[in-house]
């Protein structure tokens, strides 16, 4: 007889214990293999492929990093179809710290795209030190970029591409701000400003 939580289990993610076991099995990893590196039992790991135990989002976030995949393709979401065209006027905009974002590029690529106006006198002593790469690419009006130790000021056309770990201070030059186009790694939130 199932205890009422082995009956959740079986109604509420029917379809997770053979997905489980087809992903371990697409990567050539043994039962006693994927269960050692999620820090699972054998048995354990079992119950959840049989359908006999309901996993947590721990174990499926484990799961999904070993397996190399995600939580979403565990559960059976489809990932959504990524948009490669951002029409004019068509992307989303949010403004922080004076400054006004335009998304440029898709939301929940590995890089994220945007177009930055930058207006003069914000922001330009914040010191900003985080994981990940940056370019950028003046489009109007010149930029004061900081980074580390130096200063420098580009002009449109003018472009830079830096390690983001290397502290960076970006403002306008000019009295009537800054237009740039800023692409960045996205490892950290995907909030559509990337320095907030």
């Amino acid at each position: 007889m199932s205890t009422p939580a082995e009956v959740a289990a079986d109604t509420s993610l029917p379809d997770v214990a053979p997905r489980l076991r087809d992903l371990r099995r697409r990567r050539g990893l043994t039962l006693e293999a994927a269960a050692q590196r999620a820090g699972l039992s054998p048995a354990h790991l079992s119950r959840l492929e049989t359908g006999h135990r309901q996993p947590s989002l721990p174990m499926l976030l484990g799961l999904a990093r070993i397996y190399g995949t995600t939580v979403a393709e565990l559960l059976g979401e489809s990932a959504p179809e990524h948009e490669p065209i951002i029409r004019a006027g068509r992307g989303e905009s949010a403004a922080a710290d004076g400054w006004t974002y335009y998304r440029a590029g898709g939301p929940g690529r590995a890089m994220q795209a945007l177009r930055l106006v930058v207006p003069f006198g914000s922001q330009g002593d914040v010191v900003r030190v985080h994981p990940g790469e940056e370019w950028l690419y003046v489009l109007d009006g010149r930029l004061r970029l900081g980074l580390g130790n130096a200063v420098h000021e580009l002009s449109p056309g003018d472009s830079a591409h830096f390690d983001s770990m290397t502290p960076h201070r970006i403002a306008a030059a000019t009295p009537d701000g800054v237009q740039l186009l800023f692409v960045h790694t996205l490892l950290q939130s995907p909030d559509i400003h990337p320095h907030a």
